[in-house]
């Protein structure tokens, strides 16, 4: 039996165009993961066999679960805080979970794009400052700590971090850093501070410019020595890597994550498309437009990576064949070299002399190995602000090029920061009518909010907590939240009535293999995800990579006990809201129930809107899919002000919800 209840959607914002919602949805989707989470991982996993890997879960759990979350959005027209309590008001936390995990997931994310911007304002000089070492004043000598590492390290870890030696020492403010998080969350209050309809026009120029630098650089990369060994090495597949289930657990969370599966974002993008809208289409089309993302990005970042293991590898060739000629030990090179012009020395005639004649030459002489380069796997900042600033540094007009790869990179990380704010925003705006009164002193107030919290990041010792929160702070409280939500479509609601519903939104039915991968295979799968995570955590151990000052290298460190009390509230309290709202509802139904007056007044209530609602229903009649036929839509097929939500009717009137929604109206 379906009842219903009286909604108002009379203010709701709309896009414009289709267009502005998929650059939307795309620029939500494709973020800084996409350009070194995603090539990481492929590095790490086996090249073309993880992406084999990851296409295969991307169709059978990825686009399933998109295209759930896409339907459920635009067919209740609420933010993840009102679909999930329409669905099932017993569950109704899970929204309130989602808008905590992207609160969060804000919090850090903005700190990526304050670096990007301090790197980018480095980027306007000649030579770059992270091109060399620094001398130490009073020595006149290379600063021991740069001499140690590397000139992009020391930079990085010195200048833009001043990082301290482990988490446990704090270290004062960083002035610059939290000039430029005062900046960021500046823009985005800037650019959200109508909704979407100022965040949709930022949206044509940060979600379209990464995709041409990517251009940019893949072509420009195309052309430098070591790209045919980068790409080789990318796409060149080890199957044994399938047996392995720490890579099905790492090709899985990419899959989460590259989607946004569970932020709530996805859901508050759908909510505001027009009620025909063919959201499977769309599910489709931004998951390949992902995917593809990842390819190209990972092209270029094993072209740039080739380059670089290249240019290290000649010119070890080039100091070891120096030490040989200044030692006089002609007789094991020659006749193979030409001692007076090294650089005519190729990669792979050094290493067949290596191979005949290293026995003999002493251990100062190495094996000059460009997959050995290769092999040293780059994640995260230290792909971006570490490997990428280096190889900026050996090209032409290098301050253009780090210039325009760190306003990419700003972009990439804007487009994915406007979809996590709305997924806090938008719920909150639909469910508690005073903010939506009043969205422009919301989003201030977010932002301002996200900026002082966000003070904590931009200690000597931030980059250690951008690091707990981006390991554990979203990954098991996201994949929680779409197993509830998973459970509530599949298992609650149920999977016919949910496809009732798309096929009347749709005008077609989509295929029924959707009804058995949402019901068993993407439970199953988000179940072992969980499973496997819980169990890494556990048996490893949480660990962070810190930077050690005096040896100038990274270490991996144990986090104390604060820490590990941190990272558990962390997840405890993003997870709490959907135990604590179903406990919530039972104790209030009982309650409800042991009062009579109160149910008469509800049996009351049931009557007069089922006979308003349902009055040629039958009463032992099946469930009626919700009726769109009264939708009335411009000519270009968008949403008008004044059209209303509705599950029975789309008119300002009543709408269709099941009986434990029911309960609370009384």
């Amino acid at each position: 039996m379906t009842l219903c209840r009286l909604t108002h959607d009379g203010d709701r914002p709309a896009w414009d165009s289709k267009i502005q919602y998929v650059l939307a949805q795309v620029g939500f989707s494709v973020g800084l993961g996409n350009v070194w989470r995603f090539p990481y991982l492929c590095h790490q996993n086996g090249g073309g066999a993880f992406m084999l890997l990851y296409v295969f879960l991307l169709v059978v759990v990825g686009v399933p679960l998109f295209f759930m979350e896409l339907a459920a959005g635009q067919s209740i027209r609420q933010g993840s805080i009102g679909v999930w309590k329409h669905i099932s008001p017993k569950l109704g936390g899970i929204g309130y979970s989602s808008c905590m995990v992207c609160f969060y997931v804000a919090l850090y994310y903005n700190v990526i794009i304050a670096w990007s911007l301090f790197y980018m304002g480095n980027s306007f000089q000649y030579p770059l400052p992270w091109e060399k070492c620094p001398t130490n004043v009073t020595s006149n000598d290379t600063v021991k700590e740069c001499a140690g590492s590397s000139p992009t390290s020391y930079f990085w870890f010195r200048k833009a971090l001043n990082i301290t030696n482990s988490i446990e020492e704090s270290g004062e403010f960083n002035p610059i850093m939290t000039g430029c998080l005062l900046a960021a969350w500046a823009i985005v209050a800037l650019a959200m501070i109508k909704g979407i309809k100022s965040s949709a026009k930022v949206m044509y120029f940060s979600s379209i410019f990464p995709y041409v630098v990517l251009f940019i650089f893949l072509i420009r990369g195309l052309l430098l020595d070591g790209a045919l060994e980068g790409i080789t090495y990318m796409f060149y597949p080890k199957l044994e890597i399938w047996g392995n289930v720490q890579v099905w657990r790492q090709a899985a969370t990419q899959v989460f994550f590259a989607l946004g599966l569970g932020y709530g974002s996805v859901i508050a993008y759908s909510s505001y498309n027009p009620v025909h809208n063919n959201c499977h289409r769309d599910a489709l089309m931004v998951s390949c437009i992902n995917f593809m993302t990842s390819v190209l990005a990972s092209l270029v970042v094993f072209i740039v990576l080739g380059f670089r293991a290249k240019n290290i590898a000649l010119r070890c060739v080039a100091d070891v064949l120096n030490l040989l000629a200044s030692s006089g030990s002609n007789q094991h090179w020659w006749p193979w070299f030409n001692m007076t012009d090294v650089s005519t020395v190729t990669l792979a005639e050094y290493r067949e002399w290596y191979h005949l004649y290293s026995s003999m030459v002493g251990p100062k002489i190495t094996d000059c190995s460009l997959e050995q380069e290769m092999n040293k796997g780059v994640e995260g900042t230290g792909l971006a602000f570490i490997a990428f600033t280096e190889v900026m540094a050996f090209f032409p007009a290098s301050p253009f090029w780090s210039a325009l790869f760190f306003l990419m990179l700003l972009n990439l990380g804007l487009s994915t920061m406007f979809g996590t704010m709305q997924g806090i925003l938008t719920p909150l705006m639909d469910n508690f009518s005073l903010l939506g009164h009043h969205r422009t002193l919301l989003t201030v107030s977010s932002c301002a909010l996200g900026f002082i919290i966000g003070l904590l990041f931009t200690q000597r010792s931030g980059n250690y907590f951008v690091t707990m929160f981006d390991d554990y702070s979203a990954t098991l409280p996201l994949v929680i939240v779409v197993i509830f939500e998973t459970i509530s479509v599949a298992w609650v609601y149920g999977t016919d009535r949910f496809l009732d519903d798309i096929e009347i939104m749709l005008k077609w039915r989509p295929p029924v293999v959707y009804k058995y991968l949402w019901k068993y295979v993407c439970l199953l799968a988000m179940v072992s995800l969980l499973a496997a995570s819980l169990l890494r955590m556990v048996f490893k151990g949480p660990t962070y990579t810190a930077w050690n000052q005096s040896t100038a290298s990274e270490m991996t460190l144990e986090y104390p006990g604060w820490a590990l009390a941190m990272i558990i509230m962390l997840i405890v309290f993003a997870s709490l809201p959907v135990p604590v709202s179903y406990i919530y509802s039972l104790v209030k139904n009982r309650w409800v129930r042991s009062t009579p007056s109160q149910v008469e007044v509800g049996q009351e209530m049931r009557r007069e809107l089922y006979t308003k609602c349902s009055s040629t229903e039958q009463p032992d009649s099946h469930f009626q899919p919700p009726n769109y036929e009264h939708v009335d839509e411009h000519h270009n097929g968008h949403l008008q002000n004044g059209e209303n939500d509705s599950r029975c009717e789309i008119q300002e009137g009543p709408v269709c919800i099941t009986m434990e929604e029911m309960d609370e109206l009384h």
